[in-house]
Parts: C-alpha cells; sequence; structure tokens
C-alpha cells in the first residue's frame, strides 16, 4: 500500500499518531523466540545438546527445514520438511540444500566439543534427482568416541554468528588478515572463494549494481513477493507463534498489520511506498558495504550443494570471531526466469564461465553494529515425532 494511501485512510495521520502512542517506539524480539540462542543446557540424550546447537544454522528465509529422527539410538538421521520449501525463489531447492548443510556443520563441531567423531553420510538412500527432493534422508549421522579429535576453535562462535542487514562502515575496509582467516577456514574444501573491497572501487561498484537490480527485481516480481509474505511474521505476537521465518519489528508495519492495512494477501505494486521504501532502503545499505566474498563450486550436484552450505557457515563463524559483518546476497543467485540477466551479470563479474560451475553464495561484509539473533523453533520442533 501507498503510504499517503494509508495516511488518508487513518484519517489525516490522528489514527496513525495514536496507535504508534500506544505501540510505543518499536517492538522488542520475543524471549520465547531466542531462547534457542542460549545453548542447549543440560540434556539427557546428548544428541539433543548436539542438534541445540545444529538447530542456530543459517537457513534460507530462516525456514529451518530440518527433520531430526532420533529413534535409533546414537544415530541422527537428517530429512527435509517439503512443507518448508521456496519454489518460487529456490525452485530447484538449492538454497535448501545448503542449508541442510550448515545444520550439518554445525553439529560436526558440536559433536567434536563433546569428543564424538560425526560420522556422515550423504544421502545414504540414494541422492535426490537435480528439481525435487523428497523423503528419503539428507544425512545419516553416527556419533562415535574418538579421543583423538581435536576441537575446533569456530565452535565458541556459534552462539555469536549473526545474519546482519543494517549499513555498514563504508570507510572501514575489511582488514586482509579478516579475509585471510575466512579463506583457511574452508580448507581443504574444494570450492574457490574470492573477495572485493575498497582497494578496486570499480569492482566493487559493479557488484553493488548487480545486487541492487537483483533487488529491485525481487520486489516487483508478485509471485515472489507472495512467498515471502508467507513467511513474514509482523510483530512481536507473530514471531512468538511461528518462531521461523523473516520478521519485521518496525513500527510503521506493526501498526499498519494491527490497523489492518498491511494486506499480505495481495502483492504491493512496484511503485507503492511497500516497494520503493524497501528498494531506496537496500540501496543504502549497499552503497555503504566495503567489501563482498563470493563462493564458487565446480559443480551444482546435490552432494556440493550441501558441501558448499558447510563451507560457507565456517566462513561465517571466522568472520564473526574477526568482528566482520556478513549478509547473503542470494537474489542473483536466484533460478527464476526474472532474474536471468543478474545471474548472468555475477558469474561474468566473477569469472565463472563453465556451466557446470556455480556461485553458491555472494555476500555483503564489512563493520556493522551488533545485531540480535533470529528466531528459532527449538529442539523439540524439528524432531520427528511418532
Amino acid at each position: 500500500m501507498d503510504r499517503r494511501t494509508f495516511v488518508q485512510v487513518a484519517g489525516g495521520g490522528f489514527i496513525v499518531s495514536a496507535a504508534f502512542a500506544s505501540a510505543g517506539c518499536a517492538q522488542h524480539m520475543p524471549a520465547v523466540a531466542i531462547e534457542s540462542w542460549r545453548g542447549p543446557g543440560q540434556e539427557a540424550d546428548l544428541r539433543r545438546w548436539i542438534i541445540g546447537y545444529a538447530i542456530l544454522a543459517p537457513h534460507s528465509h530462516n525456514l529451518q527445514s530440518w527433520i531430526v529422527d532420533l529413534r535409533t539410538p546414537n544415530e541422527i538421521v537428517l530429512r527435509c520438511d517439503l512443507t518448508r520449501l521456496l519454489p518460487e525463489t529456490d525452485p530447484f531447492s538449492r538454497q535448501i540444500m545448503m542449508s541442510h548443510g550448515t545444520f550439518l556443520e554445525l553439529l560436526d563441531l558440536a559433536a567434536r566439543e563433546r569428543g564424538l567423531r560425526a560420522d556422515i553420510s550423504l544421502f545414504p538412500e540414494g541422492v535426490f534427482g537435480s528439481s525435487t527432493l523428497d523423503q528419503r534422508p539428507v544425512a545419516r549421522i553416527r556419533l562415535v568416541p574418538d579421543p583423538s579429535l581435536i576441537r575446533d576453535p569456530l565452535f565458541a562462535q556459534i552462539l555469536n554468528r549473526r545474519t546482519n542487514r543494517s549499513v555498514y562502515d563504508s570507510a572501514k575496509r575489511v582488514p586482509s588478515e579478516a579475509w585471510q582467516a575466512m579463506s583457511e577456514s574452508v580448507k581443504p574444501n574444494s570450492l574457490r572463494i574470492g573477495f572485493v573491497g575498497l582497494d578496486q572501487p570499480d569492482a566493487l561498484h559493479r557488484h553493488r549494481s548487480i545486487a541492487a537490480e537483483a533487488w529491485r527485481i525481487e520486489l516487483s516480481t508478485a509471485r515472489v513477493v507472495m512467498e515471502t509474505y508467507k513467511v513474514l511474521r509482523v510483530g512481536g505476537a507473530e514471531i512468538a507463534q511461528h518462531r521461523d521465518g523473516l520478521f519485521v519489528l518496525d513500527r510503521f508495519p506493526v501498526v499498519m498489520s494491527k490497523l489492518g492495512l498491511f494486506n499480505r494477501g495481495k502483492p504491493p505494486a512496484p511503485s507503492d511506498y511497500a516497494t520503493t521504501s524497501q528498494i531506496k532502503d537496500f540501496n543504502t545499505k549497499l552503497d555503504s558495504t566495503p567489501g563482498f566474498l563470493w563462493m564458487v563450486t565446480d559443480g551444482n550436484d546435490r552432494v556440493t550443494q550441501v558441501n558448499a552450505g558447510r563451507a560457507y557457515v565456517r566462513v561465517q563463524l571466522a568472520a564473526t570471531a574477526a568482528g566482520i559483518a556478513l549478509q547473503p546476497l542470494s537474489q542473483a543467485l536466484e533460478e527464476y526466469p526474472e532474474q536471468a540477466k543478474p545471474y548472468a551479470d555475477i558469474r561474468s563479474l566473477l569469472n565463472v564461465s563453465h556451466p557446470d560451475s556455480t556461485v553458491q553464495m555472494w555476500a555483503r561484509a564489512g563493520f556493522a553494529p551488533p545485531v540480535g539473533p533470529a528466531p528459532r523453533r527449538g529442539i523439540d520442533a524439528q524432531l520427528l515425532k511418532g
């Protein structure tokens, strides 16, 4: 809805002002939605303790599409919740598979912390096709005591990891030692990781331009916007109820929703304030971005996608340890028709020419004010019932 229309509907601003006064400056994240970020605490079943860290992994649209089966002792079976997919923005479920990789990496780090080797078998009943997922396991994990294991220092960053969508410090460059730490974190993974910063202003401008165009397309494609609306939680009550998805706590949209003026049943027009304000806001954030990183793989099969997710969360943990904020930029990597040009543009910019090679991750990087954690549904919500 156009903001001017909202003010007119609300009677020249009087109702708006009254609603703002009753709502306060902004709502806060409900404690129940982020209690998982305190860590799992004491658990009689060590597997639940391990899973308590794994569920803190980053996930596309924060869908948390993990189903965990603990029915066999000393074993964890990971499946995908097929009701939690993104068929419009992620039509081949590449990002969903990466999100299962992030889960498995944090699981591995947590198991090591307790002296357990996580023997992870990917797709033990067969690999998914290139365009569909099914109920077969993504992974079967056997936990084996191993006194020779070395704890991974990245484990200490799990509770601190955040996806930071703020304005970054545009004048503060990412130091070379931080880029190096992120690169070292994924060895000996076979993917290629690259960076660009303030010392390459022309390339930096090109990155920003592609990201801005891809974001504009995403916000202007009705079916894609509606997919986002389905998992958009507005205000504390909705966040506490669902504890997943994308969330809004800012005063204006929360008040609009309370007054029944934020219609999530239809997409806003490209010219509406709801669209243009988000584009303007994101462009400001892009203009503040002093660095970008990317990860490219030689192939794009399901195993490669999972392993790319494992690598990305390691990069983010290494960035967290160095005080660097990251925000994935998924739009130009998405494989729906409207994004064809940004998709081709980012591949060209990153010199990805072989058709089997894939840009698995592209992210903003820089220094930014700290942000709070995203909601999590908790351990029990992820467990297979029955």
